[in-house]
């Protein structure tokens, strides 16, 4: 298994606890949880389930009794007679308690799956789950179950388990946010399946897939980056073609209205506020709306910054996803022409899209960027800021997406740019970064002495201008 050293371990440590053990797995759909979990226990449980979509044109209580009715199958081949049908959460949990106390193993492996899909409206399965650990599984004298429990819904088992104030408060005895793979990890993968690319190659495919193993998963060996991503995304029936709309109906309910968001976040490269994503959908500004922006930056798909020197009301939100950013830009209204990225790969179009991608992925690889600056050990802040023009006060008007403030009185302003060739700094480029100092010193106020440093996929042409930069972060330092 590529990279998850500290996942294995955390897992296959399990075993050695002499107290019950209750653990939450999260992260986004296609991240790798279930293969994780499986491998770090060789396919060895005493019961495992996956719960299953719904359809949400189905009643509450249909969708209920499907998901019983599917878990009454995992108690089967459990081992246990299901001789009745399964009515309820508590006639569930009292047969997975019968399966428990019928197996002869040391330690009890119980892995419930997509846990978030089997909680449809009033079921009770919470309640019922809370009950089964609580009351039953922490009581028992032999100490012996490990509970694994699973969802791709990263808000939901936040919300739910995790963050719970109920009867789940301190319960658990581990969690593991299970993130994308980097861009080591990607190539270490590629290398395991004798798929050759570049590292230049490998950054090009992750400003498109991101760090998902499973959409890696699909590259063919002895293909071209162009002609895979054409096999992948547009040829017909492609595998990657319908999975943006099975990626948000699977996270969420009723997923139109987050997709509203994404779609409004996705033409705005730079962010945009809470009251412009309103205008942008038509959707009122509520409680209902501020939780519907947590859970998508809890699953990864935007980010929420507040400049620095601002309060909550100035938030700026941004879309992130690797994934989400190309579809939108290149899927959502294409005629599906089979050759288009083979045909297209220099127009001004995916030009464009390039500067906007690699800044998404400089944006998951802050680490490797701090240890090329030599400051891994240095305790930062991380953040983005803009200003707007402000004649009174000098301001021309500036944003900056990769900000680190360290306690060293020293504070990094981060411009990303891709290229297809060591990067020329030019007259426009410098002009650019000054206006952005001058502006952020005159708008922070910082004391701290400002690093201008340039992040970019190759390296720097050498002239009057690149010597004017305090640091230069080259792609193969991303992959550290």
């Amino acid at each position: 298994m590529i990279g998850r050293e500290a996942e294995i371990k955390q897992l296959r440590s399990l075993k050695n606890e002499e107290e019950p053990q209750f653990i939450a797995v999260y992260g986004r759909r296609r991240i790798g949880k279930t293969y994780l979990i499986r491998e770090s226990f060789e396919y060895e449980f005493t019961f495992q389930h996956t719960g299953v979509g719904n359809d949400e044109k189905k009643s509450a209580e249909t969708q209920k009794q499907e998901q019983l009715n599917k878990f009454s199958e995992s108690l089967s081949e459990a081992g246990y007679d299901c001789e009745e049908r399964l009515t309820s959460w508590t006639e569930a949990f009292n047969a997975l308690k019968e399966v428990i106390k019928k197996s002869k193993e040391k330690k009890k492996v119980i892995f419930i799956d997509e846990l978030s899909w089997m909680d449809t409206k009033d079921s009770g399965l919470v309640t019922e789950l809370e009950h089964f650990w609580n009351g039953w599984a922490t009581a028992r004298k032999e100490k012996d179950i490990i509970l694994i429990i699973c969802a791709s819904a990263t808000y939901w088992i936040m919300e739910k388990i995790v963050n719970d104030k109920g009867g789940f408060h301190n319960r658990l005895t581990g969690q593991i946010h299970l993130k994308p793979f980097t861009l080591k990890e990607c190539e270490e993968y590629l290398h395991t399946r004798k798929i050759l690319l570049n590292r230049h190659q490998i950054i090009q495919c992750y400003m498109i897939m991101g760090g998902v193993p499973y959409y890696w998963s699909l590259l063919k060996k002895g293909r071209s980056l162009p002609q895979n991503i054409d096999e992948l995304f547009f040829a017909e029936n492609a595998p990657l073609q319908k999975e943006y709309n099975n990626l948000y109906r699977a996270l969420f309910k009723k997923p139109e209205q987050y997709v509203k968001i994404i779609e409004a976040l996705s033409s705005e490269n730079k962010g945009i506020s809470r009251e412009e994503i309103c205008k942008k959908t038509g959707i009122a500004s509520s409680g209902a709306f501020s939780k519907k922006l947590q859970e998508l930056e809890v699953c990864g798909f935007i980010r929420k910054y507040i400049p620095a020197g601002y309060v909550e009301r100035n938030a700026i939100f941004q879309l992130v996803d690797n994934y989400t950013l190309f579809y939108l830009r290149f899927l959502k209204n294409n005629t599906y022409d089979e050759h288009y990225w083979q045909t297209l790969n220099n127009s001004p179009k995916i030009n464009a899209w390039s500067g906007v991608a690699f800044e998404r992925v400089c944006l998951e690889h802050v680490p490797q960027i701090k240890a090329a600056l030599g400051i891994a050990g240095v305790h930062t802040e991380v953040n983005a800021w803009k200003c707007d023009a402000d004649k009174k006060k000098g301001l021309q008007g500036s944003q900056i997406d990769l900000l680190i403030v360290r306690d060293d009185q020293i504070t990094n302003i981060c411009e990303s740019k891709y290229s297809k060739a060591d990067y020329r700094v030019d007259d426009s480029f410098d002009r650019d970064m000054k206006r952005k100092i001058s502006d952020y010193l005159i708008d922070s106020k910082t004391k701290h002495a400002i690093h201008a440093t340039l992040i970019t996929n190759y390296g720097v042409v050498e002239n009057e201008y690149s010597g004017e930069l305090q640091a230069v972060i080259t792609g193969e330092e991303l992959f550290k």
